[in-house]
This record gives C-alpha cells, structure tokens and sequence, in this order.
C-alpha cells in the first residue's frame, strides 16, 4: 500500500466496500439463482417424464408410476415405432418442408428487410405498413383454404411451406437490426463500384450472422412443429409430415399403434401406452441438437435486431 502511494503519489486508503459487497446484494444474487434453477428444473421436468415413459412399460404409465426414471425398462415401443415405414417417410418430409421452407423464408425476409430498411426508399412507409397490417388482420382460415385450393396448390409440399414463408415478426425484427448497421459501410462500398446486390450479399450479409442464425433458428423450429397447414391441404398420407402423423397417433386416428403391436405379437400391450411418448421423443431429437450450434449467436441476434441505438 506504501509503495502504491509512492508510485502514484496519492494516499492509499483501505478498501472500500462496493456494491457486490453488501448484505442486500448476495441476499438478491441467492434469490435470483435459485429462482431460475427451479424455474429450469420445472421446464425440463415434463421432458424427463416425457423421456422416462418412452422407456418404461404401459402398465406402469396407467398406473402414474412413472416420473423423471423409467420403470419396466423396455425397448420394445422404439423398435416398432423404427420398424414402421410411415414414420421414416413422414420423417422425411418433415425435413424437406423445412429446409424448403426456412431457405425459402430466409431469401424472401432477409430481401423484404434490407429493402424497407433503407431510409431513402420512397414507398417504404407503405410496404411497412402493409406488412404489418397483416399481423393484425387475415383473410381466415375458409378463404386461404379457397386461395389454395384455385392454385392448385393442394396435395403438394407448397401448401405447407407457401403460407408460412414470411413472418412479419422476424421480418420488423431483421429490418431493425439492417437500420441499426453503419451507413458508413454501405457507401464505402458504393464508392468501391458495388451495386445494391454487391452491397447486400457482400457487406451486410456477412455482418449479419447473429440475426440470420437467429431467424434460422424461428423459421426451422416453426416449421418442424407445424402440422395444421399439412391437417388442411394435404390428403394423402404419404406426403404427411412427422408433426401430423404425430397428431394423428395421439388423437387415435392412426392405425401405426394397432400395426405395430401386432408386429410383435406379445408385446401388444407394452405398445398401446407409450408409443406416443416414443414418437415425440424421436421428433424432437434433430431440433435440440441443431440449437447448440446457434444458442451462441441467438441473444445477441435478437437483441440487436430490437433494440435502437
């Protein structure tokens, strides 16, 4: 302490106490983290069940045995479910709708956000607002059915990914996050010889992984899980998706259960209970394991694309 006086030719005192050091604050730091572990505890709690009935046997599922571990250990449910075809091939439909569906929403968000985010644009007040009067208002679900059904756009994989290819939300929220960039950039590069498309695909795209990884992320998820447009417009059961078909099993209005049990002969009964809790637990596997990959750039792409300044 001596020395750091000398040093800096200011008297050194003893350390004062800070804010972190108070009663008042290590009182709210223990509140707060407890909060969110029971807060995270109780969300992951129904995936843990879901997970633990996937594995345990239908007796103990009606009896409410089951909790966070299996009881009657059994593989049985995963093999017949994995053994029946039309679950592979609503599985594949189900990831071509969506990357179909999020490479088309991500061109037609990313072009229309660029666009109206251009402070100079005359007519820019207008497509705004025509893009946001459509979150407030719809034509419903009999005259989008009609729309369609005059495009002939039934019973094709374009009546699930068309009327979900741009969301007025991600759209504000990327058109902000282009007005918030450095003009500065933009005419740098128009001096440099770019045009408009140089510009876009060069400069802002490549500045803009946080909120593209972030619309990728709403787009894909919105996708995967969407089955009501499938409900709506497609007929035939080989272009169903996953989500539908899921649907389809827990409103009972799928035979796969029956099939399946009959498969396996014996085990019948340890089908009938879980083969729910099997399906949900194989559809949601591709979507957890592609959020990693962006958990990094999501708060930061969010953010970013909402708040000025």
């Amino acid at each position: 302490m001596v020395t750091e006086a000398i040093v800096t030719g200011k008297a050194v005192g003893p350390r004062t106490r800070g804010p972190r050091d108070s009663t008042g604050y290590r009182v709210f730091t223990w509140f707060n983290v407890t909060a969110l572990v029971v807060i995270c505890l109780l969300t992951l709690y129904p995936f843990v069940t879901l997970i633990a009935q996937s594995f345990s046997s239908s007796g103990a599922i009606k009896a409410g045995l089951v909790n966070a571990l299996p009881v009657g250990f059994n593989l049985d449910t995963y093999h017949a479910v994995t053994s029946d075809g039309r679950f592979w091939g609503t599985y594949g439909n189900t990831v071509l709708y969506t990357v179909v569906g999020t490479v088309l929403a991500m061109a037609l968000t990313t072009t229309f956000a660029y666009v109206i985010s251009q402070q100079h644009l005359r007519g820019r007040n207008v497509l705004i607002g025509i893009a946001v009067f459509t979150m407030f208002f719809n034509g419903g679900i009999i005259p989008n059915y009609v729309l369609i059904s005059s495009l002939e756009l039934k019973n094709t994989m374009w009546a699930v990914v068309l009327p979900g290819a741009l969301s007025v939300f991600n759209l504000l929220v990327m058109k902000s996050f282009f007005e918030n960039m450095p003009r500065e950039l933009e005419e740098a590069a128009r001096i440099d010889g770019l045009g408009w498309w140089g510009i876009f695909t060069r400069i802002v795209m490549p500045l803009s992984k946080a909120v593209l990884a972030t619309m990728t992320l709403f787009y894909s998820v919105s996708y995967w899980n969407d089955w009501f447009s499938a409900f709506l417009y497609l007929d035939k059961s080989e272009l169903f998706p996953l989500s539908l078909h899921l649907r389809n099993l827990i409103a009972g209005a799928s035979t796969t259960t029956a099939e399946s049990a009959a498969a396996i002969g014996s085990t019948s009964a340890a089908i009938s209970a879980n083969v729910e809790a099997v399906t949900m637990v194989l559809a949601i596997i591709p979507i957890l394991c592609v959020y990693p990959f962006v958990q990094r750039h999501f708060v930061s792409g969010v953010m970013l694309g909402s708040v000025k300044g």
